[in-house]
């Protein structure tokens, strides 16, 4: 894996495919596949994912979590408490 990293490497900086195809003993094609990998991979990687769905998806769900939570501890702290909800012992 290192090896094909430095090989890409090379030829985004210009090496000739030629002479790394001569001097690692790989065919031009599979040096032209990787290159291509590699760029595919860096657009990927720098596209900014502002208007990803599944995140806005999760934040809600995550917030809508957070408001059962809190109204489930409200409602157990109301039923514990001495009042009109609390629990009656039977005598």
């Amino acid at each position: 894996m290192a090896r094909k990293r430095e090989v890409v490497l090379g030829l985004l900086r210009g090496e000739s495919s030629e002479l790394l195809s001569r001097e690692l003993g790989v065919p031009i094609y599979k040096l032209e596949q990787w290159r291509q990998k590699a760029d595919a991979a860096l657009d990927g990687a720098l596209k900014e994912r502002d208007g990803d769905p599944a995140a806005g998806e999760l934040a809600s769900a995550m917030q809508r979590i957070g408001e059962l939570s809190m109204e489930v501890e409200l409602l157990r702290s109301q039923i514990e408490r001495p009042g009109p909800l609390a629990r009656r012992r039977s005598r």
